[in-house]
């Protein structure tokens, strides 16, 4: 895409960088996003991302597609696990190359530029604003749950309260970086308690009720490849949000020591809380309760065990949502804000406030498209396209890890994983691309079209802009930039 510098058709005017009631600027002088993120900080932020919807939605998906509650519960721990491998994958890669942008990064360091821009379509206009709207309107179909107690809350009310949780949490992004960690440290922590809240219910339900339960919990186990591979599908969507941390490299103070910090602590902290939630529906619920509820899980395991308290249960996922899509609201836009750093999308999104030096543009502009796919009332049917096309941008990913050591193997690592690790991930994650592909084959079909879209726009709007569009670009870019107050990264004028 089009760069304007400060040269084409402004004048240079000198600006006051940053505020004393938010944030500073760097030493430099010039506007540069804030290191921040403290150890805590960046353990919430995964923490917080991960558990959010996908607890409550995915246990009935997983159960039925494994057959049992035991062979569930395996399952769940296993994804676990094979994220945290993932996750020790990304250490290396964040380690080595220390900007932010997560995948969209290691992708472009390791294969190039189309295959970086591939990644980066895909996310900009489904995988995150799709997540993001998935995950406002679980927030208000729970949040309004309680109003309406015999029967589902209107539609369009649900979609009204995401929008406004949505433009609520973008704003809050846009005014101040530290009032978005204090939310996500509070809600992290509030949305553990209320998991730990859940677990010691259940074992109560386990000891004073029945433990009928839990007996043959291997009964009705699946054995096809194809049904055990959608189970983990839905596992590993629950564990999605693992590698957000890497898109904000940059804003993480000592990156080398707490990158690998914040996720060697909070992959297994979120795997035991996972198992223990999982454990404490199949305590209470049988197995057709937690399939027939669906993504009402909760609400069906406050209806069994907490009586006139069961209104509790929404307002635990609210909690879990909220802070989820917080999270998820401030690293991505990072993404949008790298690839318009390099080219690959209009230097509008690229641009920071002067004041608050957050990625304002970006952050509006992520937020209309979530808007966008609100309006759709559709959005949910996305997941189905876009859980592959994940999958195979994160191997894409560990895949680059492997190139790099064989092309680039002089490079400082201050982390350095064994081989085995990201061997084991492709394997396992190419092995469950495959039997999707056999179980699901239009849904994959539809995602790996999505990507192929894409070549077309790269060879068209970066390699070869037109002349037109490359002048509206630039126009563009000073609109937004007079119209937020904001410039390029390290620069001094406007």
């Amino acid at each position: 895409m089009a760069k304007v510098s400060a040269s084409e058709t402004l004048t240079p005017k000198v600006m006051d960088i940053g505020d004393g009631e938010h944030n500073e600027a760097e030493p430099s002088g010039g506007v540069r996003l804030k290191k921040g993120l403290s150890l805590v900080n960046g353990v919430a932020i995964i923490v917080g991302i991960i558990v959010g919807s996908g607890i409550f939605v995915s246990p009935s998906n997983a159960l039925k597609n494994a057959g049992s509650k035991g062979m569930a519960l395996i399952v769940w721990v296993l994804s676990g696990l094979l994220s945290m491998i993932g996750a020790l994958c990304y250490a290396e890669l964040g380690t080595m190359i220390p900007k932010s942008g997560g995948d969209y990064a290691y992708i472009g360091e390791a294969f190039g530029p189309l295959p970086a821009f591939l990644y980066l379509w895909v996310a900009l206009f489904v995988l995150v604003p799709t997540g993001n709207a998935i995950t406002a309107l679980i927030f208000a179909t729970n949040i309004l749950q309680p109003f309406w107690p015999a029967c589902e809350p209107p539609v369009d009310a649900v979609i009204l309260v995401a929008a406004v949780l949505t433009c609520f949490l973008t704003a809050l992004n846009c005014y101040n970086v530290k009032w978005v960690t204090r939310v996500q440290d509070s809600f992290t922590a509030a949305k553990m308690l209320a998991l730990v809240v859940m677990f010691g219910a259940s074992i109560w339900y386990l000891f004073a009720e029945s433990t009928n339960n839990v007996q043959s919990m291997m009964e009705g186990t699946v054995t096809k490849p194809g049904d055990i591979a959608a189970a983990f599908y839905h596992g590993l969507f629950s564990y999605s949000g693992w590698n957000y941390l890497n898109f904000v490299t940059e804003e993480l103070k000592d990156p080398y020591r707490n990158l690998p910090r914040a996720i060697c602590i909070s992959m297994p902290v979120v795997t035991i809380v996972y198992a223990l939630t999982n454990f404490a529906l199949f305590v209470v619920l049988t197995k057709e309760q937690i399939i027939a509820s669906g993504a009402a899980v909760a609400v069906t395991f406050g209806d069994q065990i907490l009586g006139m308290f069961s209104w509790i249960m929404p307002l635990f996922v609210a909690l879990c949502t909220f802070g989820s899509l917080n999270g998820a609201i401030y690293a991505s836009s990072r993404l949008f804000f790298v690839g318009a750093r390099n080219g690959h999308l209009p230097l509008a999104i690229a641009l920071i406030d002067v004041r608050r030096l957050t990625p304002v543009p970006s952050l509006i502009f992520m937020c209309l498209v979530t808007l966008l796919l609100l309006l759709t009332r559709s959005v949910e049917s996305l997941v189905l396209y876009v859980t592959s096309v994940e999958a195979i941008f994160i191997i894409c990913s560990v895949a680059g890890l492997l190139w790099l050591r064989r092309t680039q193997p002089n490079v400082t690592r201050p982390i350095r994983v064994n081989l085995l690790f990201p061997i084991s991930f492709l394997v396992l994650c190419t092995s469950l691309v495959i039997c999707s592909c056999f179980k699901s084959p239009v849904e994959v079909g539809i995602g790996i079209g999505m990507i192929a879209a894409g070549i077309p726009v790269y060879f068209i709007c970066v390699r070869h802009t037109p002349r037109w569009l490359q002048s509206a670009c630039n126009s563009f870019n000073i609109v937004c930039s007079k119209m937020f107050l904001c410039l390029p990264e390290d620069s001094k004028e406007l």
